[in-house]
C-alpha cells in the first residue's frame, strides 16, 4: 500500500484514492478486514433501508402523513424498559462542542472548556480522502496527547494540560458513500468507514483511559435504522471481544419521520443508548423535503424567522425530552448557530445573547445540555445549564408528564408565523453558492454573516428556494416566486460574490443551481458534489499526496 497507483486491492477490498502520509497506520490489513465485515454483514439491509426511504418520501408525497406508529404502539405504552445507565465521561453533558476532526479544531475543541466534543466526521466535514484518514489520525493523536499544530503566522496549537472533553464521533449518514473504498467492487458505506477505523484503533484506548467509544448517529429516519446500527455495534464488539454494551449512541432527531418513533428508537438502541439530540436544522430541511410538494400548508417563511418557539419545533422539542427522561436517556439541545465576532463587539454582544436565550429555553425545557459551535460559547452555555443544574449533572429525574405526544403537533406546519422577503430569498443564495464552494475546497464549516454554516443550513437554503418556486410562493410584497425570478436574483448575487484565486465558485454554482433549479429535487446536495469534487480531485491527487507524503 505504500505505492503511488491508481488502485491496490487484496481480499476483495480496493483502494482507489492516492495513499497519503501515514495512511499505513489507520488502514492497516487487520482494521481493513474489521470493515470489511461490518460491510458484508450489512450492505444488503443498508441498501434496503435506502430503498424504504424512498417509497415512504412517496407516500408523503402523494398525501400520507406520518402518524405514530401502532405495530410499535407496545413499546411505547411498556413502562417496564430503560436505555442503559450514562457510561463514564457522559454523565454530564451541559456543554458539547461540535466540529470536523481537522487538526486545529481538535485541539481547539479539547482546549474548550466544553464536557463532550462532537468529532465530526459528517456534515461540518468534506469527505475527502485527505479528511477521511487525517482526521482517523487526528482523533488517535489526540487520545495519546501528541497532537499539535502550527499555522503559517507561526502561531502553536497543543493541548492543554488536565482533563479533555470526552469525544463523542460522528460518522456519516448512511446515505453517503466511501467512493475510495471498495468491498467486492462496491463502495462502502462511509459511516461503516468512519465508525470501524474509530473503533477497531480506539475502543481499548479509550476503555484503557477510563472511558469508551462512543458516537453520535446522524440521518436516521426510523427505527430499523436505529436495529442496523445497533447490529453493528454488537458485531463490532464481538469481532475485537469488547464487552456488550460498551459502546455509547446518541441519535441525531433530525428528520421529520424519525420524530415519530423516539421512543422505538430508544428501544433498539437500549443497551447502547446514551440519548437523542434535537438536530434542528436538518430537522427542517428534512420537513421541507418530505412535504415540499404538499402546497401552502408546508410553506416555511425566511430561514431565520423559523426559530424554536415556533409551533411545530416547540412540539418536536419537549416530545423529545419527555421521550428520552421516560426511558432514563439524555435530552441534549441543538445549536445555535451564531458566531462571535472579536473584531466586531456589537455583533459579538449580540450572538452572545442570542445564544443565551437559546440555551436558557433549552435549559428550562428539561434539557441536560446542548451545543455549541465555537469556544467562545462554552462558558455562556455552561453558565445557564450550571444555573438551572446546579450541582445535578443532569436532568434525567424531569420527567416532562406535562407534555403529551401529539403525532399531529409535530407537522402542524400552518401555524408557523412570518413572511419570505426578497432579502431571504437572496441570503439563501448567497448563503448555497458560497457554502458549496467552501465545501468542494475541503472546508465542511464555514462562517457567513456571523452565522456557523454547515451542510444542514446550505440544506435549508437549496430546498427553500426550491419549495417556494414549485408553491409559486408569495413574497411580503406580493412577488410570485418564479424559476426566472431566482435566476435573475442568482446572477445578481454570483456577480456580488467577492472571488479569489483557486475558488470553486464556478463549480459551486453550477451545483446549487443542479440541486435547486432542476425539476428533479436530489435528496442531498452532498450527493452530486461528492460526486464531481471526486472527479476533479483525482486529476489532482497526485502531486498534492505526494508533497503530503
Amino acid at each position: 500500500m505504500n505505492s503511488f497507483t491508481d488502485s491496490f486491492t487484496i481480499n476483495g477490498i480496493t483502494l482507489t484514492a492516492q495513499p497519503i502520509c501515514r495512511q499505513d497506520e489507520v488502514l492497516t490489513p487487520d482494521a481493513l478486514s474489521f470493515i470489511a465485515k461490518l460491510h458484508r454483514a450489512t450492505a444488503e439491509r443498508r441498501q434496503e433501508l435506502l430503498q424504504a426511504r424512498r417509497a415512504r418520501r412517496a407516500d408523503i408525497a402523494a398525501g400520507t402523513d406520518p402518524r405514530f406508529l401502532r405495530e410499535t404502539e407496545h413499546i411505547r405504552n411498556d413502562p417496564s424498559w430503560r436505555v442503559a445507565p450514562p457510561a463514564p465521561g457522559l454523565e454530564d453533558r451541559r456543554v458539547e462542542i461540535t466540529g470536523p476532526v481537522d487538526k486545529k479544531m481538535t485541539i481547539n475543541a479539547l482546549n474548550s472548556g466544553a464536557k463532550v466534543w462532537l468529532a465530526d466526521m459528517e456534515d461540518s466535514s468534506t469527505p475527502t480522502w485527505r479528511n477521511v484518514i487525517k482526521g482517523q489520525l487526528n482523533l488517535t493523536d489526540a487520545l495519546e496527547r501528541r497532537i499539535d499544530f502550527t499555522t503559517e503566522e507561526g502561531k502553536d496549537y497543543k493541548l492543554a494540560d488536565g482533563d479533555l472533553p470526552t469525544i463523542v464521533v460522528r460518522p456519516r449518514g448512511w446515505h453517503l458513500p466511501e467512493k475510495h473504498m471498495l468491498i467486492d467492487g462496491q463502495p462502502i458505506a462511509g459511516g461503516i468507514v468512519d465508525f470501524g477505523l474509530f473503533f477497531f484503533h480506539n475502543a481499548r484506548r479509550l476503555l484503557a483511559q477510563g472511558k469508551g467509544p462512543y458516537f453520535y448517529l446522524p440521518k436516521i429516519e426510523n427505527h430499523l435504522e436505529a436495529r442496523l446500527w445497533n447490529d453493528i455495534f454488537i458485531l463490532a464488539q464481538d469481532l475485537l471481544g469488547i464487552p456488550q454494551g460498551t459502546i455509547r449512541a446518541t441519535v441525531l432527531i433530525e428528520t421529520i419521520t424519525a420524530a415519530f418513533e423516539m421512543e422505538e428508537i430508544l428501544y433498539e438502541l437500549r443497551d447502547h443508548a446514551s440519548g437523542l439530540n434535537a438536530g434542528r436544522w436538518d430537522y427542517i430541511f428534512s420537513l421541507i423535503k418530505n412535504f415540499r410538494t404538499r402546497g401552502p400548508r408546508f410553506v416555511l417563511p425566511d430561514r431565520g424567522q423559523v426559530t424554536m418557539t415556533q409551533p411545530f419545533m416547540r412540539a418536536y422539542t419537549e416530545q423529545l425530552v419527555r421521550a428520552c427522561h421516560k426511558r432514563g436517556a439524555m435530552a441534549i439541545g441543538g445549536m445555535a448557530a451564531a458566531v462571535p465576532n472579536r473584531k466586531d463587539p456589537e455583533a459579538n454582544a449580540n450572538a452572545l445573547e442570542k445564544v443565551r436565550a437559546d440555551k436558557t429555553r433549552e435549559a428550562n425545557d428539561g434539557f441536560d445540555g446542548s451545543w455549541v459551535a465555537h469556544p467562545d460559547l462554552v462558558p455562556v452555555c455552561r453558565e445557564v445549564f450550571d444555573g438551572v443544574l446546579g450541582s445535578k449533572p443532569n436532568q434525567l429525574d424531569r420527567l416532562r408528564e406535562d407534555v403529551t405526544p401529539d403525532d399531529r403537533a409535530l407537522i402542524n406546519v400552518a401555524a408557523t408565523t412570518g413572511t419570505i422577503t426578497e432579502q431571504g430569498i437572496r441570503n439563501n443564495i448567497e448563503v448555497g453558492i458560497r457554502y458549496i464552494e467552501s465545501w468542494l475546497r475541503g472546508n465542511g464549516a464555514v462562517a457567513i454573516h456571523n452565522l456557523m454554516e454547515d451542510a444542514a443550513t446550505a440544506e435549508i437554503s437549496r430546498s427553500q428556494l426550491w419549495q417556494w418556486i414549485y408553491a409559486r410562493a408569495i413574497t411580503d410584497q406580493g412577488e410570485i416566486i418564479s424559476h426566472e425570478w431566482v435566476e435573475e436574483l442568482l446572477d445578481e448575487e454570483f456577480a456580488r460574490l467577492e472571488r479569489f484565486d483557486g475558488d470553486r465558485f464556478e463549480d459551486a454554482r453550477d451545483i446549487f443551481e443542479e440541486v435547486t433549479l432542476s425539476r428533479e429535487f436530489p435528496s442531498f446536495l452532498t450527493l452530486p458534489a461528492y460526486a464531481r469534487y471526486l472527479t476533479e480531485a483525482r486529476e489532482k491527487a497526485t502531486v498534492e499526496e505526494l508533497a503530503a507524503a
